[in-house]
């Protein structure tokens, strides 16, 4: 089942509830395609951005508000079911400012905020960006970080289609401005990497001022990208945290 702007790769019509993942910089859907197999017990659905997989001869998106009011405004048909939210790195940013859209426009909110390997947005970014960067430095950025594979980045073919979404991810992402807000009322758990060198633990404490309910914070051994290497891990602790 698939629309433009959310999939699903495995339809689980009796699922009490729908567990709405949001992707990394440059990711797409594959990264959570094994996510229903996993989580029985909720419908998964997979948001899909413009220039990527089965939108890729579309522009990507590169400001922040056009791409939340896309999302928000394709969302609603999804929203007759108890639904959660999952960001990763991205995508934690990208699950949250959809959440308050979605309460600026009075509609329902998620029933728990998972945001991983995303520093809380309203703290002020430390790191330089890297969206201007030549096309040979920002590679090696991105082979720095992992999330893009090496054998992604060995081809130049491949690396011709992926680039013009990772730089516009990132540039949608450094020029982003928080705009202050009240706390969500839905709670908010954060994970992170024990090895991330991207985003420390004190930029996922942070998180807990942007919940009015309850917080959580679990790490996982790994790097920025530790979904991929602690799954079993990261399956069990959102297990415990969704509908049974």
């Amino acid at each position: 089942m698939s629309g433009k702007w959310y999939v699903c790769p495995q339809p689980n019509p009796t699922a009490p509830a729908r567990l709405i993942c949001f992707p990394h910089a440059g990711g797409g859907t594959p990264t959570f395609t094994a996510w229903p197999g996993r989580l029985p017990a909720v419908e998964v659905w997979i948001a899909s951005l413009p220039g990527r997989g089965t939108r890729l001869h579309e522009a990507p998106l590169t400001e922040m508000l056009p791409l939340v009011q896309a999302l928000a405004r394709e969302f609603m048909p999804l929203a007759d079911r108890p639904f959660f939210f999952f960001g990763h790195s991205l995508g934690g940013r990208l699950a949250f400012e959809l959440a308050r859209s979605l309460r600026r426009q009075g509609k329902p909110l998620p029933q728990r905020l998972f945001v991983s390997a995303s520093p809380a947005p309203h703290l002020p970014r430390t790191r330089p960006p890297i969206h201007t960067l030549p096309k040979a430095a920002f590679l090696e950025e991105m082979r720095r970080r992992g999330g893009t594979p090496d054998e992604v980045l060995a081809h130049p073919d491949l690396v011709e289609l992926l680039l013009p979404a990772l730089r516009a991810d990132f540039t949608l992402y450094e020029t982003s401005v928080y705009a202050p807000e009240p706390p969500l009322e839905c709670p908010i758990t954060v994970f992170g990497g024990v090895s991330d060198p991207l985003v420390d633990r004190t930029l996922l404490t942070a998180w807990e001022a942007q919940t009015a309910v309850a917080f959580r914070l679990q790490m996982f051994l790994g790097n920025h990208f530790f979904l991929n290497t602690a799954v079993v891990e990261l399956m069990h602790a959102l297990r415990t945290e969704l509908p049974r």
